[in-house]
């Protein structure tokens, strides 16, 4: 088996990108998207009649420039998010507009308004995952939308502790801590540049993670995201889930050597973890007091809000 093969027995595999022939070849369960990535298929000629969909759809239902931009651009990730869920048996994720982080009402709004726009095209919430940042804004409206909708979250741009545990006491369905990116942080600001799949401190930080969920029996799944080496995929096999781009799937694909399961709930349950509790006051103290948290996350808001300025100025192109 490839080790491709064997991390489909361990863990639900889900393809990290919005160019459907990719996920056609790799088959995965389900997909997430997020601004950057459909830019980056937005750029491709193949799926230019999408943002000419989406533009229609806007010039309909809304008026004014501003407000035609932003229909099309929430239009842009539905038409993109049907199309994915043609190809797939689960859940494809849908982000909320990384300029509204630190708007919990806002986030809401947009989110519901997403879910609205599939249901009109009969695809059911269930198949959806509203992709929100992990600020103590966004964890607060992730909680309102699964508590008061039904609806389920993906809680993204997560890289410590305290955002996990806040997420899993706010009941939302999964959480995406990004792996890859830990690891920028501290091969650029340590002294230490290589990391084997046991001590790179994103596998380190998901594994803790991972072990305190199962401990505590809480029904948030972790979804391990943003990895930068197949080294990282093999010492998280046993996660609930994976999102791998499909550069590294096809590596996967490719490599056939054994990948044990690393990760289990039944280890987990036998570790010594004390059980913490997160407010308001201790989520945000943790994360000041964590400067690669808080670091990453500011900049990768700032990088999905610098990408969807650059879809909005495709969508503008059209309009």
């Amino acid at each position: 088996m490839s080790v491709l093969e064997q991390l489909k027995s361990a863990s639900v595999v889900v393809a990290d990108t919005g160019d459907f022939n990719a996920i056609k070849e790799f088959q995965p369960t389900d997909a997430t998207t997020n601004p950057s990535l459909i830019l980056a298929a937005s750029k491709m000629e193949q799926y230019a009649a999408l943002i000419d969909e989406a533009v229609a759809y806007a010039k309909e239902h809304a008026t004014g420039h501003q407000q035609i931009v932003q229909a099309a651009m929430d239009r842009l990730f539905v038409v993109f998010g049907k199309e994915i869920l043609k190809t797939i048996p689960g859940r494809v994720s849908t982000e909320v507009d990384a300029r509204l982080s630190f708007d919990s009402q806002a986030s809401i709004d947009r989110a519901l308004g997403l879910i609205a726009q599939y249901e009109k095209e009969g695809i059911s919430k269930k198949s959806i995952l509203i992709k929100l940042a992990s600020t103590w804004e966004g964890i607060q409206a992730a909680k309102f939308l699964e508590s008061q909708h039904g609806i389920h979250c993906n809680m993204t741009l997560l890289f410590n502790f305290e955002q996990a545990v806040a997420c899993a006491e706010s009941g939302v369905t999964l959480i995406s801590p990004f792996v890859g990116r830990i690891m920028d942080w501290f091969v650029k600001n340590t002294d230490q540049k290589a990391y084997t799949r046991k001590d790179d401190p994103g596998v380190v930080s998901v594994t803790r993670i991972f072990n305190y969920y199962k401990k505590y029996d809480y029904k948030t799944q972790v979804m391990a995201a943003s990895f930068r080496n197949t080294e990282e995929i093999k010492g998280l096999v046993g996660c609930d889930l994976l999102t791998i781009s499909p550069a590294l799937l096809k590596q996967l694909a490719a490599e056939t050597e054994a990948a044990p399961v690393v990760l289990s709930t039944s280890h987990a349950k036998e570790l010594d973890l004390p059980k913490v509790t997160i407010d308001e006051k201790t989520f945000r103290w943790a994360l000041n007091e964590d400067a690669m948290a808080t670091e990453k996350l500011a900049e990768g808001i700032r990088n999905f809000a610098k990408d969807a300025r650059a879809l909005e100025k495709l969508i503008e192109a059209k309009i």
